[in-house]
């Protein structure tokens, strides 16, 4: 997979990108990000969450007893960050922080295609949300969990109880982006490919740095990587009064987004900044 283009932190970007598999390996690879917390009791990781400025955490030593404790305790004190994803084999927990910009990464595109399906007078389209999900595909033992950010699929295939979304949209400031390409992976492989769609929403605020463009897949006979099949880069215009964007691209997959309407999305996460 190749990483978008990265802004500046004056003037970060908005980058998207959609991908599908067919068969990719169970595992996840190395640890997500650098920002991980030792697990240590559910009160000190409540307060770690609520000190956060960022969107994104993850911690480690979670045994399937204190997962549970976890979940427990957000339901009773309300539901304040998702659970992205708990991976039972490697005890670790993925947290999403529900930030302004964090939730208008995601909604702002999703409603994007909602509003694709009703001009097409498609009522076939069931929203799943951020609704729990158990793995089931091979590789990921009893306990495996995650919750994305938007998630939808038609009706009637995906309406009945336990049904996997067909879309899962993903969205975060702090996490990398190869975070959310190993989520991508995640969701691939627990749902036994019922998902077969990801698209990723980052907002980039690094460093200048140079990437080489397009995708790289690696195949080999015994399990395929997913495929990268777009990427957009939306990079803010400063110079230009109020502020503009650059848009390099407007289709993902069958999903096709107007340059105004990819301008209007990145207007909005700017607001938010």
């Amino acid at each position: 997979m190749a990483s978008v283009v990265s802004g500046s932190a004056a003037s970060p970007s908005v980058s998207e990108s959609v991908a599908s598999a067919s068969t990719i390996p169970a595992s996840t690879g190395s640890m997500d990000d650098p920002l991980t917390i030792q697990f240590t009791t559910v009160q000190d990781l409540f307060a770690v969450i609520a000190c956060a400025s960022g969107d994104f955490l993850s911690f480690t030593g979670v045994s399937p007893s204190s997962f549970a404790e976890i979940q427990r305790e957000r339901e009773r004190r309300g539901r304040r960050f998702r659970l992205r994803r708990y991976e039972h084999d490697r005890q670790t927990l993925f947290v999403a922080i529900l930030t302004l910009i964090h939730e208008s990464l995601h909604l702002e595109l999703f409603r994007s295609f909602l509003r694709q399906l009703d001009e097409s007078q498609d009522k076939t389209w069931k929203l799943i949300g951020a609704t729990t999900l158990r793995a089931q595909g091979q590789g990921h033992p009893a306990g495996d969990e995650g919750e994305g950010d938007s998630t939808g699929g038609p009706r009637p295939e995906r309406s009945s109880k336990g049904c996997w979304p067909t879309l899962v949209i993903e969205a975060s400031v702090s996490q990398s982006l190869g975070g959310l390409h190993n989520g991508m992976r995640w969701w691939f492989s627990a749902s036994d490919h019922q998902v077969q769609i990801v698209l990723l929403a980052k907002l980039e605020q690094e460093e200048p740095s140079t990437t080489r463009p397009g995708a790289m897949t690696t195949r080999n006979a015994a399990a395929l990587q997913p495929v990268l099949r777009q990427t957009i880069t939306i990079t803010p215009d400063t110079t230009t009064n109020p502020i503009s964007f650059n848009v390099t691209s407007g289709a993902l997959g069958g999903f096709v987004l107007s340059v105004q309407e990819l301008e209007n999305y990145a207007q909005i996460v700017w607001e938010g900044l």
